[in-house]
């Protein structure tokens, strides 16, 4: 017999072999075709659940995609505290702040002696303290991140001739800000209108800037309240800021300054800007209002002399806010009264002098009192 039906033998036995072994042992030739190089099963995952997530949810990164890390100078993360990373990128690519419940955010802005901006410091640099204990940085950010920013606007009679000077300064933040921020824009008389929810389109936030009647009395702190509330509507963002412009003092509101004040620092609640125009009967009491509501959550309240000042006054807002360090770190004490909540933010950096650490002076949990001034 020659070389070809020797072979063919040789394969007609081969292949007897292989039938006996796997009707004595099963699945021996299956087990055989998944160890052959190039015929590895696809690796599948279980369909989720059916229907879309609502409007404007997080959908959560796959199990088998890790998310994204940050470069290291960027953001840190206590060692040994199994903290997560403070930042991931989800699907859509926004910034999302992962944090555990008991985690308190600061948003601090530092300041050198001649009050400029010091925005590249190190995490080292900080000491932040809870009524006079030391507490553990969990994480740290000194990068620009998209922040949720609610526009609360006084539409009253008084700032009929205003109007359009602040709207273009408002305008002007909008473009000088994170492409990413999401804003919304509320105008506020006796009643309050949310004219525009969250985007990140110019032309639609111009739009709703114009929905002005101007006319009625000042409902301030409940657009305020309103306002703080909606901002716990976009669940993406954990950065959340208050720009607030009025002329006038309230005269109109059901909530009370202290309940203003209360809503506002809960836990990671917004910072306030405040702009109060002179002009439309703002008084002492008026201005107080404002610096109080600015200044109790790391926020500012100016009060220019013309109207034509506020644009530059935003520009310097939209920049701060763009320079901020992000700090979280879990209370020691999780169950501290009220009046155990004071925070305090201090930085310290060769090379500089006195730094002053603007940020919130402390929080309040749901239901319960509120905090002091702002911390210096």
């Amino acid at each position: 017999m020659g070389d070809g039906g020797s072979q063919w033998v040789r394969g007609m036995l081969l292949m007897a072999a292989i039938l006996v072994l796997n009707a004595v042992f099963p699945g021996t030739m299956a087990m055989g075709q998944a160890a052959a190089p190039g015929n590895e099963a696809p690796v599948t995952q279980s369909p989720g659940p059916v229907g879309s997530a609502p409007e404007g949810a997080v959908q959560p990164p796959s199990v088998s995609t890790p998310a994204p890390q940050q470069p290291p100078s960027q953001e840190t993360t206590a060692p040994g505290t199994g903290v997560p990373d403070a930042s991931a990128n989800d699907q859509a690519g926004m910034f999302v702040f992962k944090r555990d419940v008991e985690e308190v955010i600061l948003h601090a802005t530092v300041f050198d002696q001649d009050r400029h901006l010091v925005p590249y410091l190190d995490r080292s640099a900080f000491t932040v303290m809870q009524n006079g204990a030391p507490q553990t940085i969990t994480s740290f950010r000194r990068q620009d991140v998209p922040v949720a920013m609610g526009i609360v606007i006084d539409n009253s009679g008084s700032m009929r001739d205003k109007r359009e000077e602040v709207n273009r300064a408002v305008l002007n933040l909008v473009r000088a800000s994170n492409p990413q921020d999401e804003i919304f824009v509320v105008n506020f008389s006796q009643n309050y209108y949310l004219d525009q929810d969250f985007t990140s389109n110019v032309n639609l936030l111009q739009t709703a800037l114009e929905q002005t009647t101007a006319r009625g009395s000042t409902a301030l702190y409940d657009a305020v309240v309103a306002s703080a509330v909606h901002l716990d509507h976009n669940p993406r963002l954990d950065k959340r800021v208050l720009l607030v412009i009025t002329d006038g003092q309230d005269n109109m509101s059901q909530e009370t300054l202290g309940e203003a004040l209360q809503r506002l620092q809960e836990k990671n609640g917004p910072t306030v800007y405040a702009i109060g125009l002179t002009g439309g009967g703002l008084e002492a009491r008026g201005r107080e209002a404002l610096q109080r509501l600015a200044g109790g959550t790391g926020g500012v309240a100016y009060f220019p002399e013309t109207v034509e000042q506020v644009g530059e006054i935003t520009r310097t807002v939209a920049h701060d806010i763009r320079s901020q360090y992000l700090i979280a770190y879990r209370p020691r004490n999780q169950n501290a009264k009220p009046d155990e909540r004071g925070v305090q933010v201090e930085a310290h950096a060769p090379g500089y002098g006195k730094l002053t650490v603007v940020t919130r002076s402390g929080y309040a949990l749901k239901g319960n009192g509120s905090t002091g001034s702002t911390s210096h």
